[in-house]
């Protein structure tokens, strides 16, 4: 069982060495490796409770810090925006997502569904101050050049401008006529005949540290990879790793995870659990043959986590043989919570995905197959938590994530203190001893960083990030949350909430079980005011007619 938190933890983080001598020297600044997968759930890795087999990233956890209550947005492109900028997305130009403005948002200010330049990229920032920086994988706040990675302060960088892609060469997209686009600093890039998604990103991200390891400054790398969002697919070598473990279906899975994240120490006996929603098939629902087809789609997600926990293992094998692990700071999160919409009704999916590709039971997972795993096993990924990504519930906004950093003497802790998303540009700019340019950037008015550096926490376990009185929102679609302290109010369309807002103490009922609003009409005033409070700090334009459908991720 990890060390829980609380244990004294005897740091000496960035204050260089005491004056001892006339020459005092001042460390180098460390190395940044961010790393991001895409819809991976809270509890699809071993360190917080999962079966697939995770060694290195539960190495990370065992030699760091496992961060237990880390917030991301509803969906990936919105928290890419506020993680490259430190602000909320809305003001970010990610509103909300390409393909689903409302009549409302057309043309708006902060919903132009690209990283805008009304915010620094810290990427920009880093270069600007002596970093080399480099990004390889999925860049989603784009495609035009001006937008492209090369543009956003990345020296080098490697990456697919749209929400996802047949993770092999043949540049399938999500949906019928979607346009799939690989880019190389700048120029179109030419897929190898070889190619799968997290192998080539982990193998360009490591061509460029090397190419310029010798140079002396240090490096920013955003490592973006595409795993394990759908289409579900993997190599040939990884089709079976888990052939058969799925059989035993969603409950008995789930079941175990939770049990674990219970002997863990990161999650409560006492607390309640989310049961499964009733517009969700329980597995003695499906006959014999929906079973084994859904138990195939498991075992091929299972396959790409744990593929893609090698290949971060790679760049982590790297670093050690080339003396720059302890010197880097590593961060590992997913953009958002589990998968579990159903993608297959997207456009014009439901016709065209069968007649273009072959899903049989023994083609599911290869280069030809298109396969997503849905809302059951999602709810197994998630947990004990409520729904999944792009809703505000706790299951769709909060996240895996792991620091491991050799100035940090972490080893195992488990930090449950709040942090989000957009507090990560912040914690690299301080890191790296470099500023953000504050309202004025290049010649253009810029919007400030409002996320707040965890460097402080870090050193002292103390010192919160947050405190009770500070406030967090949440805004995607029209699905609204609003959290201070212990209290978030949340508002969502049936089925998954009332249409009304519903309060929860997440200090009692993390699941979101028991509403509470009923009881506490003063609360929901005083949320109600900090919620309107949110919207006009952050421009936010709620759509007109209702939650929107489910966007393109």
């Amino acid at each position: 069982m990890r060390n829980i938190l609380g244990l004294i933890v005897a740091l000496s983080f960035l204050t260089g060495c005491e004056d001892t001598a006339e020459n005092v020297e001042t460390p180098d600044r460390p190395n940044i490796l961010l790393i991001v997968a895409d819809d991976l759930g809270y509890t699809d890795i071993g360190a917080y409770g999962g079966e697939i087999r995770t060694p290195n990233l539960n190495e990370l956890a065992d030699n760091g810090l496992l961060l237990t209550n880390f917030y991301s947005a509803p969906t990936c492109s919105p928290t890419r925006a506020m993680l490259l900028s430190g602000t909320d997305h809305h003001l970010a130009g990610l509103g909300t997502m390409a393909g689903e403005w409302d009549t409302n948002q057309v043309g708006q200010r902060g919903y132009e569904t690209y990283l805008n330049h009304d915010v620094v990229s810290v990427s920009s920032i880093l270069q600007e101050s002596g970093y080399n920086t480099y990004m390889a994988g999925k860049w989603h706040l784009g495609a035009a050049p001006e937008l492209q990675p090369q543009s956003r302060g990345f020296d080098k960088s490697f990456s697919l401008m749209q929400g996802g892609a047949s993770h092999f060469d043949d540049r399938s997209g999500l949906v019928n006529g979607m346009s799939i686009d690989y880019v190389e600093n700048g120029e179109a890039a030419v897929l190898p005949e070889d190619f799968f998604s997290s192998n080539n990103y982990t193998d360009k991200m490591i061509g460029y540290i090397e190419e310029e390891r010798e140079d002396g400054s240090p490096f920013f790398a955003y490592l973006a990879y595409t795993a394990p969002h759908w289409p579900l697919q993997v190599p040939d070598e990884d089709l079976d790793l888990y052939k058969g473990q799925y059989d035993v279906g969603y409950e008995q899975i789930r079941e175990e995870r939770i049990s674990k994240l219970k002997s863990l120490g990161i999650f409560s006996d006492e607390a309640l659990i989310n049961m499964t929603p009733p517009y969700i098939s329980a597995w003695d629902q499906l006959t014999l043959e929906q079973q084994r087809i859904e138990a195939r789609k498991m075992e091929i997600f299972a396959a790409m986590v744990e593929n893609l926990d090698r290949n971060i293992g790679r760049v982590i094998a790297y670093l050690k043989e080339t003396d720059q692990y302890d010197n880097t700071f590593i961060m590992f999160m997913s953009d958002n919570g589990a998968e579990g919409n159903d993608v297959g009704t997207l456009g014009t999916n439901e016709e065209w995905i069968p007649a273009t590709f072959d899903n049989s039971l023994e083609n599911m997972g290869k280069v030809n197959s298109y396969i997503h795993y849905g809302a059951q096993w999602a709810h197994v990924g998630v947990g004990p938590f409520h729904e999944y990504k792009s809703f505000v519930s706790e299951g769709g906004i909060k996240v895996p994530s792991i620091i491991r950093y050799g100035d940090l003497s972490y080893k195992g802790v488990i930090d449950p203190a709040l942090m989000t998303v957009k507090d990560i540009a912040p914690t690299l700019l301080e890191l790296a001893d470099a500023q953000h340019p504050g309202s004025t950037y290049k010649g253009r008015d810029v919007y400030p960083i409002t996320g707040k550096s965890i460097l402080p926490h870090l050193r002292n376990q103390a010192v919160s990030v947050y405190g009770p009185e500070d406030v967090n929102g949440w805004e995607l679609f029209g699905r609204q949350a609003v959290r201070q302290g212990a209290w978030k109010m949340v508002k969502q369309a049936p089925p998954y909430g009332n249409g009304e807002w519903q309060l929860y103490n997440l200090d009692d009922d993390p699941a979101e079980m028991n509403d509470l609003a009923a009881q506490n009409p003063d609360k929901i005033a005083t949320l109600e005011v900090l919620w309107a409070d949110y919207i006009a700090n952050n421009n936010i334009i709620l759509p007109i007619n209702g939650e929107n459908p489910y966007a393109l991720p």
